[in-house]
């Protein structure tokens, strides 16, 4: 009996030590864990596919830009030839002068000694009379004809520049507009249409610049013949006033007989 005891009491210890090692399983719960996890599963699933659309829009806008940019162009790329010359050609000086210049420099010993290479007789400073005096030309009396000279060489000037210019501007304009055919993109063709624009521009100019020179010229020949008209007017009425003075002053001096003559008798 004692001994079934002793048994007994050392195996309890041993059983609760078994028990104490066994696991616990709980159905409900791992149930919960599978769930979340496919939950978890899921959703990143989505997130993949999420981010494999967003690539795929990316690669779609990026193939729509590289065909807009084949269509279209960079304009920052395209480089033409034609606009250095003609930025150049644009921010040089008028070759010809303005007509107060023209007449301030006009010296009139430039218009007597001016025959414009033989074509027009020299007038020459002086002269000899008959009896071999000679005889020195006011020039300051000739400083309106000088205008004209210097005005109407200042037209052949800026003509013969604007005859040259013309012939380079229209060159261009003739490698513009192949270029303009031979363009592939739209930002080349605006970029050329702008260039054929300032192009046609500057042609314009230089037809302005040959009008202002011929105008000024024009000016300076109706002030000429104005100044001309005034001058007959002045010697007319100068003319009048001496003629008048001379009738009076001959008939005070020299009055006419209002009786007959008495001659003494023989």
């Amino acid at each position: 009996m004692k001994k079934t005891i002793i048994i007994t009491a050392l195996a309890l210890p041993l059983v609760f030590s078994a028990r104490a090692q066994w696991i616990v399983y709980d159905p409900t719960m791992n149930v919960q864990q599978i769930m979340d996890e496919a939950q978890s599963i899921a959703e990143y699933v989505q997130m993949i596919d999420n981010q494999v659309q967003q690539i795929t829009t990316l690669g779609q806008q990026l193939s729509q830009f590289e065909n807009y940019e084949s269509l279209f162009g960079n304009p920052s790329q395209v480089l033409l030839s034609m606009v250095a010359p003609l930025d150049a050609d644009l921010q040089n000086l008028e070759p010809g002068r303005n007509l107060e210049n023209l007449v301030a420099n006009a010296d009139g010993n430039v218009a007597l000694t001016y025959n414009d290479s033989g074509i027009y007789a020299t007038v020459g400073t002086s002269f000899q009379t008959p009896r071999g005096q000679t005889i020195q030309r006011p020039a300051d009396q000739y400083e309106p004809f000088t205008a004209i000279i210097n005005t109407a060489s200042n037209y052949v000037t800026v003509a013969d520049n604007a005859a040259q210019r013309r012939a380079t501007i229209k060159d261009q304009i003739a490698q513009t507009t192949q270029q303009l055919q031979d363009a592939t993109t739209d930002a080349e063709v605006q970029k050329l249409h702008g260039v054929l624009t300032s192009l046609n521009g500057d042609l314009a100019s230089t037809d302005d610049e040959v009008n202002q020179a011929a105008a000024s010229a024009l000016v300076q020949d109706i002030q000429n013949r104005n100044d001309q008209q005034k001058q007959i007017q002045a010697l007319t009425e100068q003319q009048n006033a001496e003629f008048e003075e001379s009738m009076s002053n001959y008939a005070a001096k020299f009055q006419l007989l209002d009786a007959p003559t008495v001659f003494p008798a023989p």
